[in-house]
């Protein structure tokens, strides 16, 4: 694939359009492309995490190691193109939650942590862009969790005591 053509995958991966074409061209330039065989394994669950993943073909699961873990207990999540694996990896120091293995031959881009970082710091607009989005998804996340919650503390009764 030539650059343009990885830029144009990137763009299609909703949380990277929104940085922008120019500074997907800075992350296209430096993008490694990986084949996965099928049934191997992309990463681990606890391995420390320095990049993300962009599904190019083919298909991953996503699980965990401790079925009572995992999101849909016996199920393994599936992700395809154009997904992202390992996001929070782009952003933060951390460890893999979970394992991705191939369900099928596959190739991925992988993006290094220091570039994503190194480009955010020279387009502000797109690091404010994403900034505004994640700030949207955790407080969407934090509305439902309290719905759970209130579900939660009328079955059992009342609320919790802390």
């Amino acid at each position: 694939m030539s650059i343009e053509d990885d830029i144009a995958f990137l763009e299609r991966v909703p949380t990277l359009a929104l940085i922008g074409r120019e500074a997907l061209r800075v992350i296209a330039i430096s993008v490694e492309h990986f084949t996965v065989g099928q049934g191997e394994t992309l990463f681990r669950e606890g391995e420390a995490a320095d990049c993300a993943y962009v599904v190019l073909y083919g298909a991953f699961a996503v699980s965990r190691d401790d079925p009572q873990l995992a999101r849909r207990p016996g199920q393994a999540a599936r992700v395809g193109p154009p997904g992202l694996l390992g996001e929070m990896a782009l952003l933060t120091d951390t460890r893999r939650p979970a394992n991705a293995t191939a369900l099928t031959a596959s190739e991925v881009l992988r993006i290094p942590r220091n570039v994503f970082l190194r480009t955010l710091e020279s387009y502000p607009d797109a690091a404010r862009r994403l900034t505004h989005e994640l700030s949207a998804q955790i407080s969407a996340t934090l509305v439902e969790l309290d719905r759970v919650r209130q579900r939660l503390d009328a079955i059992d009764g009342g609320p919790l005591l802390p």
